[in-house]
């Protein structure tokens, strides 16, 4: 495939929206990251939109307003990050604006990351474009879920999570849309508290438009803290999927059968053990997995935070799972 023409994207064209809450330990690293040594970012506007932070969040933001006067922050009253995105597209594209660019509060940006993408997707004529998150941590457990995410077990072989190629996709990290196919797609769906950007991506692939995942620009995903935030967060994207799949009459892909499934065998062969001991292998064999993973990991990165990529593993799985399955029994395409 020949490479297209470079297009460079008049930077006054550009909307950032970022939604926040509770976010002070990164939201001025993330600002600073997108404005620092970049002039041209004087003129893009970015719109932190907050849902009610509790912590230092608003304070901070405002500090970087005061000295970045591009940057504004409003408010979310409905909490969500896809309300959060609506909200600055309605409320704050003007007229000059044909680039939306989302950016997230919690994540490490490169130098020109907004540029970057802005100008990547008038270059490959897109409606939309994704970007590759590199997962990374600051402590013990967030380091060795970020490497369970170097694996196809924790990213499922997903080309955002860590890959290398470039190329149309059905779906990847939102990093930034053509507002006028933004728009024509209704926005996110605010029913959805996880996978609404795989959701609007499936309509506005259904109205025709495409998808590009630039393998070339990549930003650093700060994995979950704590065990429970992780598995809060992988119920959430179960429950999400689900409700996509069965709003759209999508198939499954199989990579994504393999939680639920998962779950169920897993279960089942816990609940049936007592009369049916040889039903403890599918268990047995799953924990195997997860301690063959978290070793080999150990041995590549020469690290003891690699042990703990096992139990993450098996979090994101059966917490995933869980929720895939709750949605798809109980509301399914209805909201999580």
């Amino acid at each position: 495939m020949n490479a297209p023409t470079p297009i460079k994207a008049d930077p006054a064209s550009v909307l950032v929206a970022i939604p926040t809450l509770n976010e002070a330990a990164h939201i001025e690293a993330t600002l600073t990251a997108l404005m620092q040594d970049n002039p041209d970012m004087a003129q893009v506007q970015i719109v932190v939109a907050d849902g009610g932070s509790t912590d230092a969040t608003r304070e901070i933001v405002q500090s970087c307003s005061a000295r970045w006067p591009n940057i504004t922050l409003i408010d979310n009253p409905d909490k969500l990050q896809a309300a959060a995105v609506n909200r600055v597209v309605r409320n704050h594209a003007g007229p000059d604006h044909r680039i939306l660019v989302r950016v997230d509060a919690h994540a490490a940006y490169p130098a020109r990351y907004v540029l970057d993408v802005a100008d990547a997707l008038l270059t490959r004529d897109v409606a939309g474009l994704a970007t590759v998150m590199d997962s990374q941590g600051e402590n013990c457990f967030q380091r060795g879920a970020a490497m369970a995410m170097e694996t196809k077990l924790g990213s499922g072989g997903s080309g955002h999570r860590g890959g290398t190629v470039s190329g149309y996709v059905d779906h990847g990290h939102h990093a930034g849309f053509l507002l006028a196919a933004f728009n024509a797609a209704g926005g996110y769906d605010t029913g959805f508290v996880a996978n609404e950007d795989a959701e609007l991506d499936y309509r506005i692939r259904l109205a025709g438009g495409r998808i590009w995942l630039d393998a070339g620009i990549r930003l650093g995903y700060v994995m979950r803290a704590a065990p429970m935030g992780l598995a809060r967060q992988y119920w959430r994207y179960g429950r999400g999927r689900a409700q996509t799949v069965f709003r759209h009459g999508i198939r499954p892909k199989l990579r994504q059968m393999v939680p639920p499934v998962a779950v169920v065998v897993n279960l089942v062969s816990l609940i049936l053990s007592p009369a049916l001991p040889l039903l403890l292998v599918f268990p047995l064999a799953y924990l195997m997995l997860c301690l063959a993973t978290s070793l080999a990991l150990a041995a590549r990165h020469s690290s003891l935070c690699a042990l703990w990529a096992g139990p993450a593993l098996a979090i994101m799985h059966h917490a995933w799972g869980a929720g895939f399955l709750i949605q798809a029994l109980t509301k399914r395409g209805r909201p999580a």
